[in-house]
């Protein structure tokens, strides 16, 4: 069992997690179209807001899924709030986490963790759960900040991605963030 986590985003800040500022810089259409396709299920972990998470549901389109999953219950109504009466309404799923799991069986063929994973104390329990709900051919899209996350740390989490039995694709550039691709 990890300790409670103090360091996560709370949901009195979600505005400044989105807002039209800062999709002048971290554009979700143009960071998550390489990686999306129609009819295809994702999951955004740590979806707080659902800055990415709409877009997600766009990108997937009618026959896709999204899962929306979140620590707080307060991210995740501001989710529901967003998408009630909308089309995107039946395409996204929102999920409550556990304190130390994700907590889904079902399989997914993209992963969002943007801005997340250092927030979370048992990294080894992340990722061997994420490469659990991999599909095959599926992809993991991790970024981390430049002022959280320094370059030692980001290498050291994907070490700890690959000893989870997920593996390095590519090194998108995504300045100033730090960005990998990972399946398994």
């Amino acid at each position: 069992m990890s300790r409670a986590n103090t360091d996560i985003c709370s949901v009195e800040l979600a505005g400044v997690l989105d807002n039209r500022f800062r999709r002048l810089f971290q554009n979700p259409q143009k960071i998550l179209s390489p990686y999306l396709k129609e009819g295809e299920t994702a999951l955004d972990v740590g979806c707080g807001p659902g800055f990415f998470t709409l877009d997600m549901a766009k990108l997937v389109g009618e026959t896709g899924r999204v899962i929306g999953a979140d620590l707080q219950e307060g991210m995740l109504s501001i989710v529901s709030k967003k998408i009630k009466g909308t089309v995107l309404e039946n395409r996204i799923i929102l999920h409550k986490c556990g304190q130390d799991k994700i907590g889904l069986t079902e399989k997914v063929d993209f992963v969002l963790m943007f801005y997340m994973v250092h927030e979370v104390p048992n990294k080894n329990s992340l990722f061997s759960e994420i490469a659990k709900l991999l599909n095959p051919n599926g992809k993991v899209l991790l970024v981390e900040p430049p002022i959280h996350v320094s370059r030692a740390a980001f290498e050291e989490t994907l070490q700890i991605a690959r000893s989870c039995g997920l593996k390095v694709i590519s090194r998108p550039k995504m300045f100033p963030d730090k960005v990998a691709v990972l399946s398994i």
